[in-house]
């Protein structure tokens, strides 16, 4: 007898409290419709605090989400009209979703916006204005095209492209870096190959190498002929050289910094 009777007091003290923060909530809800067309700032505070005091109170969340809508904060209204059109009746699911539709087409998604007014006449199929909002909605939706594809999306479609874009440049900038490189080191390579050997060096070396292969048994005429070639070169060396004097080298007379 005692637990009954502990069980009855702990569900009616639960319900007092709760009914109690059920009017706390709706006078700061009150409050807040009587001044929400005065002061905005006043207003959204009223409905938090009714939120506050009890968060499954559909018409806070409505009031509050109707307010941001009026002050075209947008992202905020969605938010608080989006839950209340999760919970309540029919009538507060139709003008939630109602006004989800108006956030909707004031951003432009007017996909989303189709669907939201759809919501509004299944909550009530005889709202007028639902309808014809209805209508807009599908009509911006042909207009943007791709079924009404929403702004964000569309948004990032075209930040998709730039991406793409930018990185197509960079792939053929170094495309074109590879290239330029490679025809450099081709170039060196023919250069380097195509080089013409020093005359006078071969011959040096065929005339050092003779003496190495026979030392001890060259003729007469095999060293005469090597002092004549010997000879030879340094003849060409020494008119180079007085070429060189003759056409004159330009001296550079400031130094480079």
């Amino acid at each position: 007898m005692f637990f009954y009777l502990a069980a009855v007091w702990t569900i009616c003290g639960f319900s007092q409290e709760r009914e109690k923060a059920t009017q706390l909530s709706d006078q700061y809800i009150y409050k807040g419709n009587a001044i929400v067309g005065e002061s905005f700032v006043a207003a959204e505070k009223n409905y938090r605090m009714a939120l506050s005091e009890m968060p499954s109170n559909i018409k806070g969340a409505y009031n509050l989400g109707h307010a941001y809508y009026t002050a075209e904060l947008y992202d905020e209204a969605l938010a608080r009209l989006n839950a209340a059109a999760k919970s309540g009746s029919k009538v507060e699911k139709h003008r939630a979703y109602h006004n989800i539709g108006n956030a909707l087409m004031q951003r432009k998604q007017c996909k989303k916006a189709v669907e939201a007014f759809k919501n509004a006449l299944r909550n009530n199929p005889s709202d007028d204005e639902s309808r014809y909002n209805l209508a807009l909605a599908q009509e911006c939706a042909k207009e943007e095209g791709g079924g009404g594809e929403d702004k964000d999306n569309q948004k990032d479609k075209d930040n998709k492209k730039d991406s793409d874009k930018k990185q197509d440049q960079e792939d053929k900038n170094k495309e074109e870096n590879d290239s330029d490189k490679a025809s450099a080191d081709d170039g060196d390579e023919k250069k380097e190959n195509g080089k013409p050997k020093d005359k006078s060096g071969d011959k040096n070396d065929d005339n050092n190498k003779k003496p190495e292969q026979q030392p001890g048994k060259l003729s007469k005429q095999q060293i005469k002929s090597l002092l004549e070639a010997m000879n030879n070169e340094e003849k060409k060396v020494q008119e180079k050289m007085n070429a060189i004097k003759e056409k004159g080298i330009k001296v550079q007379t400031e130094k480079d910094w």
